[in-house]
């Protein structure tokens, strides 16, 4: 009879003492309250994730900085998004040279991995871009600062970014604006607070590539100088625009110049009566929208 019971409890007992096979693919398994929870180690192409083993009241917990499990009713403090001291790609999210840090609260542009192509930081409380911040990412292709608080950019700062293709500055608090890169194609710098003194007079006249401008809602008093051949797209709707010239928009020593690429100008909620200056006009394929009388 001990004989059985001996290989009884051998049969029940020792695979449980064997270790489990790996799992092959990512997988969290959890359990029900008062049991050991798990995860198996998790690896990603375009995510650094480090991973902390904690023990309380016996119980084991592996978990990243993203998850925390616990087995009593205790909060941090802090949520672990909110720590703007983490590694970018902890605090934000890296996906095949793309980075998110959308609404975090970050207050500074975070260290960007170098292979960086696209870079979306909207809707944080950024204040301040540094010549530095971009120093070494010259692979930018898109960058999106919508809905922060940015009132200084410092000069040279996007300079290196010779690949930069689209720029939103957005719903920010600048008064002038940053020397852009040469191969834009679309710049956002809608409701902001520029005054015509802040944009210089060649400041769009060199981007060639230049398709997209979105100056609307600003404190412009007179539209833009020198803007480029390639535009299709100009809004300015919503300024203190009070005049406009013959050479504005086309060339008043050429009566046979069609700008052949403007599709669309936007210009109403201006002070302008625009059917005082019909000249200014007389390239375009459309006429601008806005008040005629």
């Amino acid at each position: 009879m001990e004989t059985l019971q001996a290989a009884f409890f051998l049969f029940v007992f020792v695979p449980l003492v064997n270790p489990a096979p790996p799992l092959q693919q990512e997988s969290f398994q959890f359990y029900e309250h008062d049991t050991d929870v798990s995860m198996e180690s998790l690896t990603q192409q375009d995510y650094e994730m480090q991973f902390k083993d904690i023990r309380k009241d016996g119980t084991n917990v592996s978990l990243d900085t993203s998850l925390i499990l616990q087995s009593d009713d205790s909060q941090l403090d802090v949520p672990p998004t909110k720590d703007t001291n983490l590694p970018t790609c902890l605090l934000c999210v890296c996906l095949s040279g793309s980075v998110y840090c959308e609404e975090i609260d970050i207050e500074a542009v975070p260290p960007l991995p170098k292979e960086t192509a696209y870079l979306y930081a909207r809707f944080n409380k950024i204040k301040r871009i540094a010549a530095s911040d971009f120093a070494d990412i010259t692979t930018l292709r898109r960058i999106d600062f919508s809905g922060n608080r940015i009132e200084e950019i410092e000069d040279g700062a996007f300079s290196k970014l010779l690949l930069l293709e689209e720029l939103s500055l957005a719903e920010n608090r600048l008064v002038k604006l940053p020397v852009l890169p040469p191969k834009l194609t679309t710049f956002n710098a809608n409701q902001n607070r520029i005054k015509s003194r802040g944009i210089k007079a060649n400041a769009f006249k060199k981007l060639t590539n230049l398709a997209y401008l979105y100056l609307g809602h600003n404190a412009l008093e007179s539209v833009p100088l020198n803007l480029p051949e390639s535009l299709r797209i100009l809004h300015l709707q919503y300024n203190n625009i009070t005049t406009i010239t013959d050479d504005t928009f086309c060339k008043s020593n050429n009566t046979r110049y069609i700008r052949t690429w403007m599709d669309e100008i936007r210009m109403e909620g201006n002070p302008i009566v625009l059917a005082k200056h019909v000249n200014a006009f007389s390239c375009l394929r459309m006429l601008p929208v806005g008040t005629y009388y």
